[in-house]
């Protein structure tokens, strides 16, 4: 039923503002707004041609989940370019799975980093394998 439908994601924030200002000029993503009624949502273009929506809701809950990851050549360098924008990373220490300083963890299947949207909601950088 579902085999060739363009199916698509979305996921909410509390501002809708500064969730566009992140993710056009933060992560440098294509975005468009698009009026629905008194609100607006947000098209993330990213490549694939299937846009996410980012639609706004008062009560608002982060994501204990990752919801977008960004496949990148080097994580570091990704890191250090998202950090000099005023993103902080996120520290883990658990079994298995601890960052280092800069927040990324490593040797463990794909280097990653995560951080947070200003909602609240889990992105990453990752090296695929």
């Amino acid at each position: 039923m579902f085999k060739d439908t363009h199916a698509f994601s979305g996921f909410s924030v509390n501002d809708i503002a500064k969730a566009k200002d992140f993710y056009q000029n933060t992560l440098g993503l294509e975005v468009n707004s698009i009026p629905m009624g008194p609100m607006e949502l947000l098209e993330l273009h990213i490549s694939g041609g299937i846009p996410i929506m980012i639609y706004p809701k008062p009560n608002h809950t982060p994501a204990t989940f990752t919801i977008l990851n960004f496949p990148v050549d080097d994580v570091e360098k990704a890191v250090d370019e998202l950090t000099a924008k005023g993103v902080k990373f996120e520290h883990y220490d658990m079994p298995g799975m601890k960052t280092d300083a800069k927040g990324i963890v490593r040797g463990n299947g794909p280097d990653i980093a995560w951080f947070t949207d200003p909602a609240g909601n889990i992105l990453s950088v990752l090296k695929p394998m």
